[in-house]
């Protein structure tokens, strides 16, 4: 695990950068060693008995990877991935991330950072020049202090187009629209959608390829992420592991849950993966098989507002400091709720991924970590 330890460095010389060992344009090996039986026994039973009761009683349907040391502990589903044709979840079943996707997008816009074709103190007009809310940095974009308005309500009102608009086209809806930005960028912390959207808009016009093919060839081909994809909805086909999300109607139905007028823009959301690809990309971004340690320590820390109060967010990551260290992003939209958490002082990560609305994530994750700190002392 890399150090997350905070630095003067870091605080005063974002602009320094050292260079990854490793090609990131060659696939990378991500090793996926797991504990024998024998170790893991105690653990995978309380953990597999966890999970039909919260299948039977709280209709979860989904997967759970959990790791230690660098070794696999735990990895199993439990569920349908298609209720209408009562087809089980496998370990190739793709689960939209939902707000997981975000640090997929700061890791897209820190490799431009490496490579220097991008600085994260510039301002998003340096690449939009029309872009009506100025001084806005790509680092306030990263941290959620850039006080953008919710493009959410923006398309929601403004857009009258026949299909759901892509990135490109919310920048334009953003350029002519006179909705009113929340606040001065750097005041304050804001969680927004929004902002990791344009990101996504500008790793597709300083990358001059689609945010979509970026990723893929830069991530999820260097890992071996091979059941992992980007979905902008009606512009991509959809894949044959790919899952629906699901709500519960009247206690019994699972109904599927249809696409929005939001779906199409991707950055924020609308990255699928499994539960054994999301491992791979843990391992491969701590160990630096994709960005530097430099790069990685700045997305690892506390961001701060122009008036020097810490912002409970890096960059992709929320971070939660109040006992011991926790990296962690939950996600939820349209019936998916999701979860990558990493415990570094324990060396530990916990991974949920779900489809039928389950609402009770945190505390599913809590009850994991503690069988398995209980019941594995490794």
């Amino acid at each position: 695990m890399l150090s997350t330890k905070k630095s003067e460095t870091l605080k005063n010389q974002i602009e320094v950068k050292d260079v990854p060992q490793s090609n990131i344009e060659k696939e990378t090996s991500v090793l996926m060693e797991h504990y024998s039986e024998d170790l893991s026994q105690k653990v995978t039973e309380k953990l597999d008995s966890l999970l039909k009761v919260i299948n039977k009683s709280h209709d979860f349907h989904g997967a759970v990877l959990v790791a230690k040391k660098g070794k696999v502990l735990y990895d199993n589903q439990i569920g349908y991935a298609d209720f209408g044709k009562k087809k089980r979840l496998d370990k190739t079943s793709a689960f939209q991330l939902a707000s997981v996707s975000k640090q997929f997008t700061a890791t897209a816009i820190m490799l431009l950072y490496q490579r220097d074709q991008i600085k994260l103190t510039d301002t998003i007009n340096n690449y939009f020049p029309k872009f009506p809310y100025d001084n806005v940095t790509i680092k306030n974009l990263l941290n959620h202090t850039a006080g953008l308005p919710k493009y959410f309500w923006i398309t929601e009102h403004k857009w009258d187009g026949d299909e759901a608009p892509t990135n490109s086209e919310m920048m334009t809806l953003l350029e002519t629209s006179d909705v009113l930005r929340f606040f001065k960028p750097g005041q304050k912390f804001d969680y927004s959608n929004t902002g990791y959207a344009v990101l996504a808009s500008i790793v597709e016009k300083v990358s001059g390829t689609s945010f979509s093919d970026f990723v893929q060839q830069n991530i999820f081909d260097a890992l071996g992420m091979e059941n992992s994809f980007v979905y902008s909805f009606k512009n991509d086909k959809i894949k044959e592991n790919q899952l629906a999300g699901y709500r519960l109607y009247r206690g019994w139905r699972h109904l599927k849950i249809g696409g929005s007028v939001n779906d199409a823009i991707v950055g924020d959301k609308n990255i699928y993966a499994t539960t054994e690809d999301l491992y791979k990309w843990y391992q491969g971004l701590n160990n630096g098989n994709i960005l530097s340690k430099t790069s990685l320590d700045l997305m690892y820390t506390e961001g701060k507002t122009i008036y020097g109060k810490n912002v409970p967010y890096g960059f992709g990551f929320r971070i939660d400091t109040k006992s011991n260290k926790t990296i962690y992003h939950h996600g939820k939209w349209n019936g998916f709720s999701t979860g990558l958490t990493q415990y570094p002082d324990d060396d530990l990560v916990v991974i949920i991924l779900e489809h039928t609305s389950y609402n009770a994530l945190p505390s599913l994750n809590k009850k994991i970590k503690s069988i398995v700190l209980e019941n594995f002392d490794i």
